[in-house]
């Protein structure tokens, strides 16, 4: 067995993949974004009359990454497509695979890339006038200390161990949210729909007092998250109050998911959000309304109407008119129950994402330190 530690340069071991789809092989259900999250997410870009023939093709085992690296929270947005689908990405991103496996195993590279330290250097090596961007001359730059194959696999071998654990969970999560979209199905077909504005009003109450420190931004996946926005020299006191049990969304990314119901305190968001809250909690709870409002159907909806008035966004006035059922309240409290597990559910399961990401550097370090040993 070899025991050596050897530094290589990246560029020795991987190449780059161009492979297009000409022939249309592939649609837009195969069309993938990238997170800064290190996953292939569905795309957020407006896919209509686009040609899908200059796409990448991103076979199993290839890697993908998106170059620019400015306003994006400090990290790359690379991913690594460990299916058995081929999925198409924009022409703009990088796709590359390894070319010898007998050196670097595609997984334990992942898990280099998932590191804190790689996306610092990804940004410190971004270059650039009005876009900074991570070009592939200096991916292929990367020096990397690689141990023998047979250590990257023990500790690749426990990377997918606790990895297959969280899909398993998030598997159970998605079973449970389908429970809740059946539930609500049935109460369509129960009750008459009406429209919320009568239940809702906005809200605009300014940060003016620069009390309320915390801003936050809401992600696609519906959550508050901390903004992402360089804060440096803004002035928060334009800022928009949101409190307990409001609601917030972006009007021009609604349709992308971009809505949520605010818990855990209070806090303060962009101007150009719109804060609502529901004004009779006899007739509406929160968390009944934010479960239909958590719905894709709702939010391919939003586009529709957004773009089929004047306006390119959905405004609060196109909120009001939004139609749902409203049953008796203690029929929203018991679905609400419900959806309240599934929500800590999936924070929980954000949470093992999480922890997984982090371990990656443990991992690495492992293998590093095991291999040093053994030189010894």
């Amino acid at each position: 067995m070899n025991n050596t530690l050897t530094k290589y340069r990246l560029g020795d071991l991987i190449e780059l993949c161009t492979e297009k789809n000409q022939y249309l092989k592939y649609a837009i259900d195969d069309v993938k974004g990238i997170s800064i999250n290190k996953t292939f997410i569905e795309t957020k870009a407006d896919m209509n009359g686009v040609s899908l023939k200059p796409y990448t093709l991103v076979k199993p085992d290839y890697f993908a990454y998106v170059t620019i690296t400015s306003r994006n929270g400090e990290k790359i947005s690379l991913a690594y497509n460990d299916s058995d689908s081929i999925y198409i990405v924009s022409s703009s991103y990088v796709v590359f695979k390894i070319i010898n496996k007998d050196i670097l195993l595609s997984e334990y590279l992942f898990m280099f890339f998932n590191r804190p330290e790689f996306d610092r250097y990804a940004r410190f090596n971004s270059w650039g006038t009005t876009r900074e961007a991570f070009s592939w001359d200096e991916m292929q730059d990367i020096e990397i200390e690689i141990p023998p194959v047979e250590i990257q696999q023990k500790y690749v071998d426990i990377y997918k161990s606790m990895v297959e654990n969280q899909k398993c969970y998030e598997t159970a999560l998605d079973d449970l949210k389908l429970v809740c979209d059946a539930y609500i199905e049935d109460l369509r077909k129960k009750f008459p729909c009406e429209p919320i504005g009568k239940y809702i009003r906005e809200c605009n109450e300014k940060n003016t007092d620069g009390i309320i420190t915390l801003v936050q931004g809401v992600e696609s996946s519906g959550i508050f998250v901390g903004t992402r926005a360089k804060m440096a020299g803004i002035d928060i006191s334009k800022y928009k109050v949101v409190s307990e049990k409001d609601f917030a969304y972006n009007p021009s990314r609604i349709n992308l998911g971009s809505i949520a119901l605010r818990s855990g305190g209070n806090c303060i968001i962009s101007p150009m959000y719109t804060v609502f809250r529901i004004i009779d909690n006899d007739k509406l709870i929160p968390e009944y309304l934010s479960l239909w409002l958590s719905r894709k159907e709702f939010h391919r909806s939003t586009l529709f109407y957004a773009t089929g008035s004047v306006r390119d966004t959905f405004d609060f006035s196109l909120m009001k008119d939004v139609e749902i059922p409203i049953p008796d309240i203690k029929i929203q409290r018991s679905i609400a129950d419900i959806y309240k597990v599934y929500i800590e559910r999936r924070q929980i399961n954000e949470k093992l994402k999480e922890q997984i990401k982090n371990i990656c550097p443990v991992l690495i370090r492992g293998a590093v330190k095991e291999t040093k040993r053994r030189i010894l």
